[in-house]
């Protein structure tokens, strides 16, 4: 059976992701569904009042000129772009996705702030480029670049619209095609929201040619397939299907995988896929202990060693919080494999985060602790939880309830929990609790016995083996995934 194209597109995109060399080219249909209009319904007006009917017109770009011609100015244009634009936009599912994942480079012919402004909602911190002259400028501590291409709509009398500053593109805003070309190099890149009629595809196609001759990377192109509500007669949607077939065919010629999906919507499945794809090979490590029992300190922490080292060393990233007696065990393990492949490189492999403890606030610091913890988790796929002990106010051992927070919002995330039971204490709770209701926890077959195992007694070797067989198996199966 041939694999889908969009598992495979996912495949390649998520190791873009976790190589950082991942970037978005985003067009008008990532906005549509935030209530913005496409190409033809913003020149709609402006069409009728040269007495052109815009749904007749394919060449909306000269539609604009035409108006400016007649009118002697773009003020109406400009006035469009304001209304549509400026006081109409709202973040989407779309946006919040792209914003949680770890994409340093945007691209958009879009005139809203959208992108940015979701970046921001997510503690990001977007450098914007909207003219030449923002290019030789840098925002200290970026996290993401935006290059808005044709301009903003805060600046319309800027934007790219019409046919003149298309043609004028190159003299007036050259440095644009030089960032692009060095990007569309190195980076990874998904086109959203272009349609086969977009005004802007065939543009961007011909300067990608242009740029990069036969020197092109591969990139992908979500892209709405025609559908038979769009026409009137099953003639002309049968020619606008084989149309469509030909131009998915032609993007090739770019480097240019064309994905067909079935409405703007399912952009949003594709990136959920994407996202959870991603979170997935990023293991969370809930931990705590002022014992080890049943096991001896020097094995318990051996364990922990081992375990994260062999995490790090199966190519998966590691979120801690560095809870007492297990943080610095989870350092030492993530550092000798590193030590070992030649980088002290941490970046998107581990994150770690250490709890704030100095708060006297009973109330502040629970309220504190739980937005760390909600935070951590956002960044993994799945939840390891070892021990989870602790002294409670008498000076007496007790489970950790910090541990069962962190379970309850992991399960809450919807990420893989994976306690591991022979640890004993909370773990051990835990792993009870998930074993007594299994399926809740693990919808597909295959997964009982591994996980039964993670109750065995064992030496540290063997209960590192017995979870990486459990992590991976959930790695590698793109069921999992997709029903995500």
């Amino acid at each position: 059976m041939r694999p889908d194209p969009i598992d495979s597109f996912i495949e390649m995109y998520v190791e873009a992701l976790h190589d950082q060399n991942a970037a978005i080219f985003a067009g008008a249909g990532l906005s549509i569904p935030a209530g913005l209009v496409n190409w033809k319904e913003l020149l709609r007006d402006v069409a009728i009042d040269i007495g052109l009917d815009v749904d007749k017109e394919d060449d909306l770009i000269t539609v604009a000129q035409f108006h400016v011609n007649e009118r002697g100015g773009r003020h109406r244009i400009n006035q469009a772009l304001i209304q549509e634009f400026a006081t109409r936009s709202k973040s989407t599912d779309n946006h919040e996705l792209l914003a949680s994942l770890p994409i340093k480079t945007y691209w958009t012919t879009n005139y809203d702030s959208l992108i940015e402004d979701s970046l921001k909602a997510h503690g990001k911190n977007p450098d914007v480029k909207t003219t030449v002259e923002n290019l030789a400028t840098i925002v200290p501590r970026r996290d993401a670049v935006v290059y808005k291409m044709h301009g903003d709509a805060s600046q319309p009398d800027k934007a790219v619209v019409t046919k003149d500053d298309y043609e004028s593109y190159e003299s007036r805003r050259h440095l644009f095609s030089t960032a692009l070309q060095g990007d569309l190099v190195s980076k990874t890149f998904l086109f959203m929201g272009f349609s086969f009629n977009d005004p802007n595809l065939n543009y961007i196609l011909s300067r990608i040619r242009l740029l990069l001759g036969e020197n092109r990377r591969e990139h992908y192109c979500l892209l709405r397939r025609v559908q038979r509500v769009d026409f009137k007669k099953n003639a002309e949607y049968q020619y606008a299907l084989a149309k469509q077939e030909l131009q998915v065919k032609d993007l090739k010629r770019y480097g240019i995988m064309g994905l067909l999906v079935d409405d703007y919507a399912h952009y949003t499945d594709v990136l959920r896929r994407i996202f959870y794809r991603y979170k997935l090979a990023r293991v969370f490590i809930s931990g705590s202990a002022v014992e080890y029992e049943p096991w001896s300190e020097q094995k318990a922490q051996q364990l922990v060693q081992t375990l994260s080292r062999a995490l790090i060393h199966e190519g998966f990233g590691i979120v801690s919080g560095f809870g007492l007696g297990i943080g610095p065990y989870v350092l030492n393990g993530i550092l000798e494999e590193l030590d070992d492949e030649g980088t002290r490189l941490l970046d998107d492999r581990v994150v770690l985060r250490p709890f704030p403890i100095a708060i006297s606030d009973a109330a502040e610091r629970k309220r504190r602790w739980t937005a760390y913890r909600e935070d951590m988790l956002t960044q993994a796929g799945i939840a390891l939880f070892v021990f989870g002990n602790k002294k409670n106010a008498a000076g007496r051992i007790s489970t950790s309830d910090g541990m069962e927070e962190e379970f309850r919002l992991a399960v809450g995330k919807r990420l893989f929990v994976v306690p591991v039971g022979c640890t004993g204490s909370m773990a051990a709770t835990l792993h009870k609790k998930v074993l007594d209701h299994f399926a809740d926890y693990y919808p597909l077959s295959g997964y009982r016995r591994l996980f039964e195992a993670l109750g065995h007694p064992g030496t540290p070797s063997q209960v590192t083996s017995r979870v990486l067989k459990l992590v991976k198996k959930l790695w590698n199966d793109r069921a999992l995934s997709r029903d995500k």
